[in-house]
């Protein structure tokens, strides 16, 4: 079954949205290498490489399902940010940004009674969850060592052991 066209755009839509997601996370981590934390630049390059992935997901989706990608341009993503904590702020205030846009898709999906595509975004549900959750707990960290250099410095190495998803 093709999808619905108001469904492919939503679809493309997201598609984007996690392309300007990458984008974010890379500026984050160029912020980060050229302020000296290369754990937390480690991390967001990380993030970066992950959002690149859910894109490839919804534009191999989308021509799973006979429709066309259409790629839009990105905006040009924030530069500066005043400390890595509020990195972090800005991270989990995306994520929570990105989980809206899932739900969303779900319901739209669920309106049309879309059923393999709301499949599909099911593991973008748990994915956002999941997100949600690991920014939140480096913020429960920057909050334990507050503004002191030791306790950046060595969450910054603890940031920076980041393993593969």
């Amino acid at each position: 079954m093709e999808l619905k066209k108001e469904i492919l755009e939503a679809l493309n839509d997201q598609l984007n949205a996690e392309l300007e997601s990458a984008y974010i996370y890379q500026a984050m981590a160029a912020m980060f290498e050229e302020e000296g934390f290369p754990g937390f630049a480690a991390w967001m390059d990380m993030q970066a490489l992950e959002e690149q992935e859910h894109a490839r997901k919804f534009y191999d989706f989308i021509n799973e399902r006979g429709g066309r990608v259409k790629l839009a341009a990105i905006s040009e993503p924030p530069f500066e940010w005043d400390s890595p904590q509020a990195v972090f702020e800005a991270a989990l205030e995306h994520e929570e940004y990105i989980s809206d846009r899932i739900n969303n898709l779900v319901s739209l999906a669920r309106e049309h009674d879309d059923y393999a595509t709301e499949v599909f975004l099911n593991w973008f549900v748990d994915e956002q969850v999941e997100e949600e959750d690991t920014v939140n707990e480096i913020l429960d960290k920057f909050e334990k060592v507050g503004d002191t250099n030791t306790g950046i410095y060595m969450l910054d190495k603890e940031l920076g052991a980041r393993k593969g998803h």
